[in-house]
């Protein structure tokens, strides 16, 4: 039986390496690994003309869409892509001492549906009390005067008080100029390391990464595995092939990078950050499928109900098709 040619968009991570390679090969299917390493590329691509077979996809907009009942993909538990965000709030040390003096600012955002962005914005009201309700946000490039990307997201489900960055000027520069007081989302800005007005809001963010992740379990989900579901409905085999082939590269890359006989990456405290895996992590921080991220997946969907990106939170179950044998 012919194999099932499956083209698939997404950043070459180590986890995702074995399948670019052919070190790993997703039974019955022939695939073709495209290596796009701007995120925002693919989103768009995907979202607007659903370009790929299957991709890397931003959680939230997979998510907004499917609540919406845009059908249009479907959604493996496969994470290319998670980050911890407390590092990720950048702050004008003339406005902003402490969490709550962000509220009532004008604070800068690549996108306001971003998924950094609504897990920061959860972390700032969960864990300090920020009432956000009284910001206004510009939404636009961190280190340019761009704007970050044109998703395919539905509307909000209720009016928020945004505004497209028009100053010609990046959000970086603008919150050198105190035009804004803080950024949140994926990136930092190029002033954070050439201004000494612009800090961190927590300049110990990894030991308050740890504490959050022991407390809640939360270890924030930025990108998911989405497949075009007329491909899904006419090879539903693909999906359980995918996901077991994706978490073997992702096991094998997890074991080469616990070889310490010669470090593997450019990290010269890496052998620390082993014992810190498998102090916290159990040896593994990236796992896949449903129910090892179900307090992840809640709090995101929760968030974006309060955010007003879907209207209600959907359970977690009903946003992944099933993968079998897991």
């Amino acid at each position: 039986m012919p194999k099932v040619a499956v083209t698939f968009a997404c950043g070459l991570y180590d986890r995702m390496s074995a399948l670019y390679t052919g070190e790993v090969k997703p039974e019955g299917i022939d695939l073709n690994f495209l290596i796009i390493d701007e995120p925002r590329q693919i989103f768009d691509r995907m979202g607007k003309n659903l370009e790929f077979d299957a991709c890397e996809m931003s959680s939230t907009e997979v998510f907004s869409r499917l609540a919406a009942g845009r059908n249009e993909m479907v959604a493996l538990p496969v994470f290319p892509s998670r980050v911890f965000r407390h590092g990720f709030i950048t702050v004008n040390r003339k406005a902003v001492k402490a969490p709550k003096d962000l509220e009532g600012k004008r604070i800068g955002v690549p996108l306001y549906t971003q998924t950094a962005a609504v897990f920061i914005r959860g972390l700032l009201q969960d864990e300090y009390g920020v009432d956000l309700s009284g910001v206004h946000w510009v939404q636009g490039a961190t280190n340019s005067s761009d704007s970050h990307g044109n998703p395919s997201s539905p509307p909000l489900i209720k009016q928020v008080s945004i505004e497209q960055n028009a100053s010609g000027h990046s959000l970086s520069e603008l919150l050198e100029r105190n035009d804004i007081q803080a950024i949140i989302g994926s990136g930092l800005p190029a002033a954070l390391r050439t201004n000494p007005d612009v800090r961190r809001l927590f300049p110990d963010f990894h030991a308050l990464e740890l504490d959050y992740y022991r407390r809640t379990r939360i270890f924030p989900i930025m990108h998911l595995v989405a497949m075009r579901r007329d491909v899904y409905e006419r090879h539903p085999f693909v999906a359980t092939s995918l996901f077991k082939a994706m978490n073997e590269a992702k096991e094998l890359a997890l074991a080469k990078m616990g070889n310490v006989g010669t470090l593997r990456y450019m990290l010269p405290g890496m052998i620390a950050e082993l014992d810190e895996i498998d102090a916290t992590f159990a040896g593994d921080p990236w796992p896949y499928g449903v129910e090892a991220n179900r307090p992840t997946l809640e709090a995101l969907v929760r968030y974006m109900a309060e955010q007003s990106l879907i209207k209600a939170p959907i359970p977690v179950d009903q946003l992944f098709v099933p993968i079998y044998g897991q």
